[in-house]
């Protein structure tokens, strides 16, 4: 149904009050639906299970590894995103990152499991930003060689 706000508010994304609201046409229209909670299916809790593995690895990540991502993100918007979108965080980058990884070799790569020791051992190629983006897994950008500090 079209949704019609009060105080000037034009348009909304997001889910309030049992209500999914999405914003279209360049943020001149409103559409609202029930909220409906999905089922939980077998790729959810797989999904689930990377994404809390990835999120305990960042957290153990090396400072000088978390920065470099941040740099790189902020590089990677100014040449690579278009104007008018959102740039990726540093950790959606690193999740990008993570992701293309396990593209690129899924029979070693289970993001599940894998660990920091894991990346170091095997050298692999998301151990530092200019090593993924060396290896294709991230976009180039202008002086991406400097960002060489290593994950753990």
């Amino acid at each position: 149904m079209k949704v019609k706000f009060k105080y000037g508010i034009i348009t909304y994304s997001g889910t309030l009050d049992e209500m999914t609201y999405g914003s279209f046409r360049q943020h001149t229209l409103c559409i609202g639906r029930k909220y409906v909670k999905p089922a939980p299916t077998e790729q959810n809790a797989i999904m689930g299970a990377i994404m809390k593995n990835l999120s305990k690895i960042y957290a153990e990540a090396d400072g000088g590894y978390i920065q470099d991502l941040g740099v790189y993100a902020v590089r990677n918007g100014k040449q690579n995103v278009p104007k008018g979108q959102l740039i990726p965080t540093r950790y959606a980058i690193f999740v990008k990152m993570m992701f293309a990884w396990q593209e690129s070799d899924p029979e070693f790569v289970d993001l599940s499991a894998v660990t920091i020791e894991d990346i170091v051992t095997h050298e692999a190629p998301v151990i530092s930003v200019k090593d993924a983006v060396d290896a294709d897994l991230l976009a180039r950008v202008m002086d991406y060689d400097e960002l060489d500090s290593e994950i753990g």
